[in-house]
């Protein structure tokens, strides 16, 4: 495979960030951007020296596009992947794989059946603390893990939601803070846990209850097979975007994360390990800053013919996660009836 043909789908807030990554990636080039809306895909495509497409039908039969970015609303995760995928592209769908888990699992089954890859975009997984935080777990040199805790507080205002129609809806955003801004740090949590025994959670709407029908804060209590608990709290209803907030109590030492920058605390001595890296790709800081070294990751992979490891089995787990807090919330409260269509 001599040049790798990309293609991607959706051009929002997150497409500048694929779209700088696919061009700084040698031997793969972006032939079309799609977008439902003229203007914004005629933009894109002038920027980067590519086509532009009003719908994603349109790259299923081109020989010259192997490899599609979904960077579309989340209802329509689903939908595109598995066209593509039943194309036989290879696709890298932007979190959460899709707006339930029933089309998640779809996305699935159809990965398994395609000779194209399905990668999830768990950047956070490549921070060069979440790296550090997963081999420190690994090799045991801590000892056991006892207690870990993850906090999100960030604001999105009415704004954020009126501007964007689709988010702030059960049947097109699937849920609110948990699904969309929470959801990489629900993901970094179970990945360093591992198998979860038990989840107890609860979600309000404390501040956007007049523009929104989804939940603006929760929290929940999880407990992992291997004895460790973990306690999660996230919300938008901050007047600022914080850095995430992770803390993981082992038997010899506790490792917290502030200000994207992670230390060691043992024997009464902190010590940095790792500082945050430089922003070349344009992320918001609180977003995590490795959705280069991902999309690289991705093509590697690719190119190669080896299995992408955050695939649509890995990926989804987070999804899972997030489903299991919404079902618990809703044995104790009264949901709206789309909310409980949506838990099941």
């Amino acid at each position: 495979m001599d040049c790798i043909g990309a293609a991607i789908i959706g051009c929002g807030a997150i497409f500048p960030l694929h779209a700088k990554a696919i061009a700084e990636l040698e031997g793969v080039k972006l032939v079309a951007v799609v977008d439902t809306v003229l203007a914004k895909a005629e933009e894109a495509g002038a920027t980067y020296g590519c086509a532009a497409l009003t719908d994603y039908q349109a790259i299923l039969d081109r020989p010259d596009i192997q490899v599609v970015h979904v960077c579309a609303p989340h209802n329509l995760h689903a939908e595109i992947a598995i066209a593509c995928l039943k194309a036989g592209k290879h696709v890298l769908t932007e979190k959460p794989m899709a707006e339930n888990l029933e089309a998640a699992y779809r996305m699935v089954e159809t990965a398994e059946q395609s000779r194209g890859q399905l990668g999830i975009t768990f950047q956070n997984r490549y921070n060069d603390s979440s790296v550090r935080i997963k081999e420190t777990i690994d090799s045991g040199v801590l000892g056991k893990l006892l207690c870990m805790k993850g906090i999100v507080t960030w604001y999105r205002d009415d704004a954020y939601y009126r501007n964007s129609p689709w988010r702030g809806k059960w049947t097109s955003e699937g849920g609110g803070v948990l699904i969309n801004q929470t959801i990489h740090t629900l993901d970094l949590l179970q990945w360093f846990g591992g198998p979860i025994s038990s989840v107890k959670g609860s979600v309000t709407t404390d501040v956007l209850d007049q523009v929104i029908e989804v939940e603006d804060t929760a929290h929940a209590c999880i407990d992992f097979a291997n004895g460790a608990r973990g306690l999660f709290y996230g919300t938008n209803a901050y007047l600022v975007n914080s850095p995430v907030e992770l803390e993981l109590v082992f038997e010899k030492g506790t490792l917290i994360q502030r200000r994207d920058s992670l230390y060691l605390w043992q024997d009464g001595i902190e010590t940095l390990l790792t500082e945050p890296s430089l922003n070349p790709g344009g992320e918001k800081s609180y977003w995590g800053m490795s959705h280069g070294r991902l999309i690289a990751d991705f093509y590697a992979h690719v190119r190669e013919n080896k299995p992408f490891w955050l695939n649509g089995a890995e990926g989804i787990k987070a999804l899972e996660l997030i489903f299991d807090i919404y079902r618990s919330a809703s044995s104790r409260q009264n949901p709206a009836p789309d909310a409980i269509t949506m838990w099941r």
